[in-house]
């Protein structure tokens, strides 16, 4: 892979649009500062720092919520929520190159470090209520990011599963209430189901049956592994979850946090972000690296992910988060 390259871009403030073709943002906004990473013949490409200099802040691209029905939810215009997304840190079978799916194992000590960094890089962004898959790895990444956070509330996974799950699992207090962050977990946020993959080393299954179908298992959009799911599948739960149960919280004014995968959020992001499946396949998400969205009046606003800055938590902030950030500095002065 291609070392990343830092680009300082001054222009007029209007908007950034991402160019697919050639891996590149078209330059239309305040000062900001972009990484890329990845060689833009490669077919890849990684989601890059957009950092905020000064008072400015940059905008990328709005995306319109499609109308389809129940999926779809009328905003409150006055509302600015933050969405949040978190891939799990390395898992133990990440270091291992295995493939792992929906087989559930934790996070290594390096997964660890990356969950604690990226809890650092949102740590002065409100959040109030987080979703996570039913895996492991994905519910560790949320509670040691949150443990970062300034705000210091509890992260407390809901247990809806049976009444006497809710019963026995029920808050009495109304200040602990206030200071606890309800964390939902959903299977629908699971990973892709690799089917007969999972637990096989990457290499030696490409050895075994050829670099281009394994390429094609793991990279094609609509072709599953033997027994598994393709992305196709996997995101047609994954957004349709989304929007059902994700949406609602952000159209009420709520700032959400999605720890998750590669491929569910992958998915999400083909959503927000329009993506062909074309497009959705050659997008690459690092472990650990929180994104940001904005969302206003029925629009989801880019607003960066970092790639190894130097300084946890720069985010292109809009007004109302840099008025949360003052507001957490004068909590602690």
């Amino acid at each position: 892979m291609a070392a990343a390259t830092s680009h300082n871009v001054i222009v007029s403030a209007q908007s950034h649009r991402w160019n697919s073709k050639n891996s590149r943002l078209d330059r239309r906004t305040a000062n900001v500062r972009l990484v890329s990473v990845g060689s833009c013949c490669s077919g890849n490409r990684k989601l890059g720092l957009v950092c905020a200099s000064g008072s400015q802040s940059s905008v990328i691209d709005p995306v319109h919520l499609p109308s389809n029905g129940k999926g779809d939810h009328s905003p409150k215009k006055s509302s600015e929520s933050s969405l949040i997304l978190i891939r799990h840190g390395e898992s133990m079978w990440n270091e291992k190159n295995l493939f792992t799916g929906c087989v559930d194992v934790p996070l290594t000590p390096k997964g660890v470090d990356e969950a604690i960094e990226a809890g650092k890089r949102i740590c002065n962004i409100p959040i109030d209520v987080i979703f996570t898959s039913a895996m492991i790895r994905s519910q560790m990444t949320a509670m040691l990011a949150m443990m970062q956070h300034r705000r210091k509330k509890v992260p407390i996974i809901t247990h809806k599963e049976s009444e006497q799950a809710q019963s026995w699992s029920k808050i009495y207090s109304e200040d602990t209430k206030e200071q606890s962050i309800p964390v939902i977990t959903a299977w629908q946020l699971n990973e892709r189901m690799y089917g007969e993959l999972q637990g096989l080393n990457k290499q030696e299954t490409a050895d075994r049956f050829g670099k281009e179908q394994v390429h094609e298992w793991r990279r094609s959009y609509d072709t599953p592994p033997p027994n598994g799911e393709s992305l196709e599948m996997c995101a047609d739960r994954a957004v349709s979850y989304f929007k059902d149960q994700v949406v609602p919280h952000l159209t009420a004014g709520k700032h959400v946090m999605v720890a998750a995968h590669a491929n569910s959020l992958r998915s999400i992001i083909m959503h927000l972000d329009k993506l062909t499946s074309q497009e959705v396949i050659s997008l690459e998400l690092s472990t650990g690296i929180p994104m940001l969205y904005i969302f206003k009046e029925g629009e989801f606003i880019r607003r960066g992910s970092p790639v190894g800055p130097s300084e946890a938590s720069v985010y292109a902030y809009t007004r109302n988060l840099a008025t949360y950030r003052d507001t957490l500095d004068s909590m602690v002065q």
